[in-house]
């Protein structure tokens, strides 16, 4: 084993020196000496090699040795080869660990290295990307930074430079801190900074395009900006005279007392912009600046009042002779009675009526509930809500709300009615007086009458009307047949001949002195027209005594549908006679021709041709 393990030797020697040959396993100690110096300059130059290029050196020697080296491993290598096929095989894999192919490793090591670099940067590089994509796709607006003056810029000595926009505007607020006050008596008053909107100004014309060196801050220019605030402090601390005027109603002696008058209050409107804007101008921003008032005296006292106040709006309506229905009249007017409207106040005819009930005396009267004749608990009220209207219409009063009837009433010019109804259509005006107004409101022998009582608010020798024009009238209805088994098999009676619809244009007629200064159309009234009633037998069954015959039927039968509302041949004074068919005063009806019903809560007729809205139930 030990010769075979020197042989082995000697040849691999060999080999790496160059010689060439199969290698003998006959070989002298000389030639073993020479393989083992052979083997140990060509490990020598490997390691030379090795070290070299791991150092990083490149002379042309080191190359040269390089090269050198690797013919010499080269030829180990293959003396390896030789040596194997005569030794155990266990041997070359001791001699591959022994020796390692550095220039390989170093090379992979090169490279895995910069994989390595390359893996480690990309990462870096895309954690530092990965934000600023989210903000540019969160992001809508990108903020660009102030351009801050390099220019030497100053504004009343403070010094603007390298600063931006932002920057320079609130180093002047700081520099001018705002703290002007108001004070009358008690109270002060903070005024608003009106030096912001100047300094902005400033600024726009500094950073928008070439600036100066030196700026003034001006304050002057700000009038509109003062009279803001003067407004604010009037509203604050001035307090409006009161005239006298009536301010009661005493019952007893059906007459109106007086009271009320007041002094008021004006602050100095002069002298208070003049501080305001002496203060701006020595940029004195935090004076506080005094305010002076003085009393304002009312237009008239009480006493002079009493001279003053007179009716200065009056109409009069006749009723009928239904004693139900003139008890609802009677009992709506003496409500509206001794009722004061202030000035500019607005009142509603229903609020200060209340609602019409039997506990409070209202009976049942004709009525109309949705286009047809009922009879309501407290039927007839609208005859007052109307005298209303018109009363208050000329003493110069603003009309806010009123409705027209559905069918055309009697008692005044179609056109000319206010319908009203508890839960339904309302009757409004507003008091237009710089005074309180009181109204007046009776009932007697069949005649109802309200007056407006106050201070003349039209012009002396001015009055208000109403004019009504009929501009179209419509088609009978078709008619309608009540099945009646007293009268013969195919005899028919008249019960009720029906009216025509109406279309009415009314206008507000301005006089002075009696002649026309003005005629203008108020607004517009369409009205239903009530269908013919009809009796009939179809049954060809008779039910009772006699028949009366079709003439003596209709003579007898023959009626209007009269209601509270369409009562023949009443109208106010001044009223113009209408050409309006007129039907001939009803009999009284029977219980059995004039249904008694609770009023319906029904959706308002609608007229389609100028948006007149007739009431729900009303009377």
């Amino acid at each position: 084993m030990s010769t075979v393990n020197r042989s082995s030797g000697t040849g691999r020697s060999r080999d790496a020196a160059g010689t060439t040959g199969t290698g003998t396993r006959r070989q002298t100690g000389a030639g073993s000496a020479s393989g083992r110096a052979a083997s140990s300059r060509t490990s020598s130059a490997r390691a030379t090699s090795t070290t070299r290029q791991a150092s990083g050196g490149g002379s042309s020697a080191a190359r040269r040795q390089t090269s050198t080296g690797s013919t010499a491993r080269r030829q180990t290598s293959s003396g390896r080869v030789s040596a194997s096929r005569s030794t155990s095989s266990y041997r070359s894999p001791r001699r591959r660990r022994r020796d390692p192919n550095y220039g390989v490793i170093a090379i992979v090591g090169v490279i895995l290295m910069i994989v390595i670099v390359s893996v480690v940067y990309g990462m870096q590089s895309s954690g530092r990307h990965k934000p600023i994509q989210q903000e540019t796709e969160t992001e809508t607006v990108t903020e660009v930074p102030e351009t801050e003056l390099e220019k030497e810029v100053s504004v009343d000595g403070i010094s603007i430079t390298g600063m931006s926009r932002e920057e320079a505007r609130q180093t002047l607020i700081d520099h001018y801190p705002w703290a002007m006050k108001a004070q009358y008596q008690d109270d002060t008053y903070e005024i608003t900074n009106l030096m912001t909107v100047k300094i902005d100004g400033l600024l726009d014309e500094i950073y928008s395009s070439e600036p100066k060196n030196i700026y003034t801050l001006d304050a002057s220019g700000l009038d509109t900006a003062v009279d803001q605030e003067i407004e604010s402090m009037k509203a604050r601390w001035n307090k409006a005279a009161k005239n006298g005027s009536i301010s009661s109603y005493d019952a007893s002696s059906d007459s109106f007392t007086f009271a009320g008058e007041q002094t008021g209050i004006a602050i100095n409107e002069e002298q208070l912009k003049s501080d305001i804007q002496s203060a701006l101008s020595s940029k004195q921003f935090d004076k506080v600046i005094t305010v002076s008032a003085s009393e304002v005296q009312p237009e008239y006292s009480t006493a002079a009042a009493k001279q003053k106040y007179k009716t200065i709006g009056t109409y009069t309506t006749n009723t009928t002779s239904n004693s139900k229905r003139n008890t609802n009249i009677r009992l709506a007017a003496a409500a509206l009675n001794g009722t004061i409207v202030g000035p500019g106040q607005e009142v509603s005819f229903n609020d200060t009526v209340g609602q019409r009930t039997e506990a409070k005396g209202y009976q049942g009267a004709a009525a109309y509930n949705n286009g047809e004749v009922v009879q309501e608990i407290g039927g007839g009220v609208c005859q007052v809500s109307t005298t209303l209207y018109n009363a208050a219409l000329k003493a110069g009063m603003k009309i806010s709300m009123r409705r027209s009837h559905t069918f055309e009433p009697s008692y005044v010019t179609p056109g000319m009615d206010a319908t009203v109804s508890w839960g339904g259509p309302d009757f409004r005006f507003i008091n237009t007086s710089s005074s309180a107004i009181g109204i007046k409101a009776s009932y007697s022998n069949q005649t109802v009458t309200v007056s407006i009582y106050g201070v003349p608010v039209l012009e002396d020798g001015v009055t208000y009307s109403l004019e009504a024009t009929k501009t179209e009238t419509f088609d009978l209805p078709e008619p309608q047949y009540e099945e009646d088994q007293t009268l013969q098999p195919g005899q028919e009676v008249v019960k009720s001949k029906g009216t025509q619809g109406s279309r009415w244009q009314v206008k507000l007629v301005v006089k002075k002195d009696g002649q026309v200064i003005s005629s203008e159309v108020d607004h517009t009234a369409t009205y239903k027209g009530h269908n013919p009633v009809i009796r009939r037998n179809t049954s060809g069954v008779v039910i009772g005594g006699e028949t009366e015959s079709a003439a003596e039927s209709t003579s007898q039968t023959t009626e209007t549908t009269a209601s509270a509302e369409t009562t023949e041949g009443e109208v106010g004074p001044g009223v113009a006679p209408t050409t309006a068919p007129t039907a001939p005063a009803a009999p009284a009806t029977t219980a059995a021709e004039t249904p008694v019903s609770e009023p319906a809560v029904n959706p308002d007729h609608q007229s389609a041709a100028d948006g007149i809205v007739a009431p729900k139930p009303a009377d």
